[in-house]
């Protein structure tokens, strides 16, 4: 579908759902539609419904990080209709206390979506019947793929040897292992010839 008929799409889309649906753009031979958070249920339902439209297709909930911007989080969306053959995005802006409906009873499928994207951006979706982590650890903190997210995380996990156990320790940064003999950055270390480097022949 070429950018005419997908900005058609999309103005038909907006103007059907006045009130849920704010704007919609089309970028690099894709539609994107911005939504109102409490209403993607209304939306999703919608096309997925509409005759002409037939988006009953589910491929994916995720989320975007913008940690400047008050709400900092786009969910996003994406449907498939094999009716048209064309994708739609879905954009709604949530805050970290945002809470969004679940769309499970439209498309079963988001279940684990909607529990990855909780777990790993802390979004939280209402009337999903198990809003539990997905992929992290029990009694994890934080959620990883935000991008104030520290890299090494809050804890590490290790087994004990002596207590027979995991335990969950505060992250240290051993350094014992960074002692580098490099006398000089551009001739590399003095190390003894190693097997296979007597066929390179003497230094220059």
């Amino acid at each position: 579908m070429d950018d005419s008929r997908l900005d058609a799409l999309g103005q038909t889309v907006v103007s059907a759902l006045d009130g849920a649906a704010l704007e919609h753009v089309v970028a690099f031979g894709q539609l994107t539609v911005a939504v109102r958070a409490e209403k993607i249920v209304d939306v999703v339902k919608f096309l997925r419904d509409d005759p002409a439209l037939r988006f009953n297709s589910f491929i994916d909930v995720t989320a975007v990080d913008y940690p400047d911007r008050e709400k900092r989080f786009d969910v996003v969306y994406h449907l498939l209709s094999p009716t048209l053959n064309e994708r739609i995005r879905l954009r709604a802006e949530a805050s970290e206390t945002t809470q969004v409906p679940s769309i499970i009873e439209v498309f079963p499928g988001a279940d684990w979506f909607e529990r990855e994207c909780y777990d790993l951006y802390g979004v939280i979706f209402t009337g999903h019947p198990d809003m539990r982590r997905l992929l992290t650890d029990y009694g994890f903190d934080g959620h990883p793929l935000r991008k104030d997210f520290p890299l090494t995380g809050f804890v590490e996990v290790r087994y004990d040897d002596q207590e027979k156990r995991v335990v969950y320790e505060p992250v240290r940064l051993n350094q014992e292992f960074r002692n580098f003999d490099f006398l000089s950055p551009w001739e590399g270390a003095d190390y003894p010839i190693l097997p296979g480097d007597e066929k390179a022949g003497p230094k220059v």
